[in-house]
C-alpha cells in the first residue's frame, strides 16, 4: 500500500519538475483581489474585520494543527456513500463502516465523523470552506501537494521554486522562525509531526526551532528521560514502519502532549499524516477512521491545555489541511497540479479572539492568510516582516 503513496508522490514531483519551465512569469496577486472577491460574495456583511495591527488580544498561545490531505467533502458532508465499498473505496468490512459513519443527512454524517470539530469548534468558533454552500477556502500555490502547501501555510507566500516534496531545506523564513527570535517567544516555539520532511520544511538548524518529526525517537537525545518519554521512544523504535517517511499519528500525539507538558510552548505546530497516506493507499475505511481519531486527538489536546493555567482561556487552535483532493472513483485518492478540486481546503478556528460564527457559508479565505493570522493573534505583524504574505483571516 505504501508503494502506491510513494509512487504518487514521485509522480507529483516529476510532473512539477516537467511543468516548471511553463510556470507563468507573473502570478495574479490573489491577495490584492481579496477585498473585491469578499464583497462580491457577501463576506463584508457577514464577518468582522481582521484584527488591527498591535490590537490587544486575549490569545497568548497559538496551536496550528494540520491533518494532511483531509478533503473538505468529508469535513462538511461526512462519509461519501459510493466510497464505502470494496471498489472504489478499498473497504474490507463495509457493514461496520456504514454502521459507524453513515447517517441520513450531511449534518449527521459530519458529526459522526468529526464530533469535536462540529460539536465544539464550529459552535464556539468558526469554520470555512464548504464549497457546496458558497464558502471558498483555497490554496494559492498551483502545485497542490504538501511541501508547497506547508511553505505557504508557514510563510504566507507561494514560492514556485518549491516544486517537489523532496525539496532541500526551506530557504524561506517562516512565521515560526521569526517569532522564535523574539524575546517573548525564545524557547517557546516547537513543531511535532509524523512526516520527516518537516525537518527540511522548518529548517530547524537555521531557525533554532525544535522539530520532532518522522520515526526518530523524540526524546532519545535527552540526558535523562522520564518513564513516559522512555515509553514514547520505545514506541517509535519498535513500531513496524509501514511508511518509511511517515510515522503513525498515535505516538506523535503522545509526543505533542509531552512537549506541551514539559516545555509549555506558546507557538506549536502539530501535523497528523495518516489521513493523506490512507487516501493515497485507496483505503477509504482507514481514512475515515483516521479522521475520526484525529478529531479525538485534537479534542484531547484542547482539553489538556484548557486544564493548564498557562493555556486556559488564552489559547487559539487553527485547524486546517495542506491541500485538497479530487472527486470521483479515482481522484479522491489523489492531489496535484493536474487534479481538479485539489485547490479547495477548509479552515477552522477556536479561541478567545474568534467569534462564534459557526459554519461560514459566504466569502473567501486563503491558505496564505494563516501565517499572518498566527502573528496577529499574538499581537505581532507578519505583514510588515513579509509584505508579500496574505493578510490575517477575519476575526
Amino acid at each position: 500500500m505504501h508503494r502506491i503513496a510513494r509512487e504518487h508522490r514521485r509522480r507529483q514531483d516529476r510532473g512539477a519538475h516537467n511543468r516548471r519551465s511553463n510556470f507563468p512569469p507573473h502570478l495574479p496577486n490573489i491577495v490584492q483581489s481579496f477585498p473585491l472577491l469578499c464583497l462580491s460574495l457577501g463576506l463584508a456583511t457577514t464577518l468582522a474585520s481582521p484584527l488591527p495591527t498591535g490590537a490587544q488580544t486575549r490569545t497568548r498561545n497559538v496551536v496550528l494543527i494540520v491533518t494532511d490531505g483531509l478533503r473538505w467533502q468529508e469535513v462538511f458532508s461526512g462519509a461519501e456513500r459510493p466510497l464505502m465499498s470494496r471498489e472504489p473505496g478499498g473497504v474490507s468490512d463495509t457493514l461496520s463502516l456504514i454502521r459507524d459513519f453513515w447517517r441520513d443527512t450531511p449534518e449527521a454524517r459530519r458529526e459522526a465523523l468529526l464530533p469535536f470539530i462540529w460539536g465544539t469548534v464550529a459552535r464556539q468558533g468558526a469554520i470555512y470552506g464548504n464549497a457546496s454552500a458558497g464558502s471558498v477556502a483555497r490554496i494559492t500555490n498551483t502545485f497542490k501537494f504538501s511541501y508547497p502547501g506547508y511553505n505557504e501555510l508557514f510563510t504566507g507566500v507561494f514560492d514556485p521554486r518549491i516544486d517537489t516534496n523532496g525539496y532541500p531545506p526551506n530557504p524561506n523564513e517562516t512565521v515560526f522562525e521569526w517569532l522564535a527570535a523574539k524575546p517573548a517567544f525564545t524557547g517557546k516555539v516547537a513543531a511535532v509531526a509524523t512526516w520527516d520532511a518537516f525537518d527540511r520544511i522548518f529548517n530547524p538548524e537555521r531557525a533554532g526551532i525544535p522539530v520532532f518529526a518522522g520515526w526518530r525517537p523524540p526524546f532519545a537525545s535527552k540526558a535523562a528521560r522520564t518513564p513516559q518519554q522512555t515509553l514514547i521512544d520505545e514506541l517509535y523504535a519498535t513500531s513496524v514502519k509501514y511508511w518509511p517517511d511517515n510515522s503513525f499519528d498515535a505516538p506523535m500525539q503522545l509526543t505533542a502532549k509531552e512537549i506541551v507538558r514539559t516545555t509549555a510552548p506558546r507557538v506549536l505546530f502539530v501535523g497528523y499524516g495518516e489521513t493523506d497516506e490512507w487516501a493515497h493507499s485507496g483505503r477509504y475505511d482507514l481514512l475515515l477512521r483516521s479522521a475520526r481519531q484525529v478529531d479525538a486527538f485534537i479534542s484531547d489536546l484542547w482539553t489538556m491545555m484548557q486544564g493548564m493555567p498557562q493555556y486556559r482561556g488564552t489559547t487559539t487552535f487553527i485547524i486546517t489541511t495542506d491541500h485538497g483532493r479530487g472527486s470521483g472513483d479515482v481522484d479522491w485518492r489523489d492531489h496535484g497540479q493536474d487534479v481538479g478540486g485539489a485547490e479547495n481546503i477548509w479552515i477552522a478556528m477556536l479561541g478567545p479572539d474568534t467569534p462564534a460564527l459557526g459554519e461560514v457559508k459566504t466569502g473567501a479565505v486563503f491558505q496564505n492568510q494563516i501565517a499572518a493570522t498566527i502573528a496577529s493573534l499574538l499581537g505581532e505583524d507578519w505583514g510588515r516582516r513579509n509584505p508579500k504574505a496574505g493578510p490575517p483571516l477575519p476575526q
